[in-house]
């Protein structure tokens, strides 16, 4: 196939641009922060299932803190009716069964009452848990948030472009005669479609041709299209290819 050098030179441009649409087109599909978004909701997930058994806690916690609440209430309610009715008894054995259910009501609220610390102390370790935990599901929202808001930037500018990059590549291609448009589509799909020779070595593999190859080469004339023997990429040949 024929090409004058300034349509092969093209054809270069056309390759670059192309792996600027792959990086592009991968970029908008694979935002850097994706990953890290993905991980933190199933970070979530696990923080807010262990929230879900620490509220669980606290509340069985204040529930029994309330029913010894309510039985502290109760005992406080039967000491003062026994009171009241000791103040007005003046029967000798009924004033000594109600001292002796005073004082057992006063044993069962000493009881009652070291239950009642002991629970408001393990209800403030459980407060302090849910805190901590709502403080690290906050935190991992807020991240997830800024990592959101990054990767829709990030997939804005990629999809801005590839628009630029695509736009670019049919300005270029309407330049170029279609049969070498063809060859080079061709070409390009198992390879990096074109690139330059430098210094013996072709951009597009990044391998140094062998001298026979090299030969070949200088052989061709100028107009030539030739392909890369090493990964099939149409090389485009220049002052510094080296030959």
């Amino acid at each position: 196939m024929k090409a004058t050098a300034a349509d092969q030179r093209r054809l270069v441009e056309v390759a670059q641009l192309d792996a600027r649409i792959r990086q592009a087109e991968h970029a908008r599909r694979n935002p850097p922060q994706a990953a890290r978004v993905q991980e933190l909701l199933g970070r979530r997930q696990e923080l807010s299932a262990e929230l879900t058994q620490r509220l669980g806690a606290r509340d069985d916690l204040r529930t029994e803190l309330a029913r010894i609440e309510s039985d502290v209430a109760v005992v406080d309610a039967r000491a003062a009716r026994d009171s009241q009715r000791l103040a007005s008894s003046s029967n000798a054995k009924e004033a000594q069964g109600l001292e002796s259910e005073l004082a057992a009501l006063a044993r069962r609220k000493s009881d009652l009452e070291d239950a009642e610390l002991s629970v408001m102390e393990r209800l403030e370790l459980a407060d302090a848990a849910v805190a901590e935990q709502e403080a690290l599901i906050a935190a991992t929202n807020a991240e997830g948030a800024e990592l959101s808001a990054e990767g829709k930037r990030a997939v804005a500018e990629a999809g801005a472009a590839f628009d630029a990059a695509t736009r670019d590549r049919a300005a270029i291609a309407e330049l170029l005669p279609g049969e070498l448009m063809t060859f080079y589509e061709r070409v390009a799909a198992r390879s990096s479609g074109a690139a330059l020779l430098r210094r013996r070595t072709c951009e597009g593999c990044h391998m140094v041709l062998a001298g026979t190859d090299l030969q070949a080469l200088r052989q061709a004339p100028e107009d030539e299209v030739v392909t890369c023997p090493e990964c099939g990429c149409i090389l485009v040949r220049d002052d510094e290819s080296g030959l």
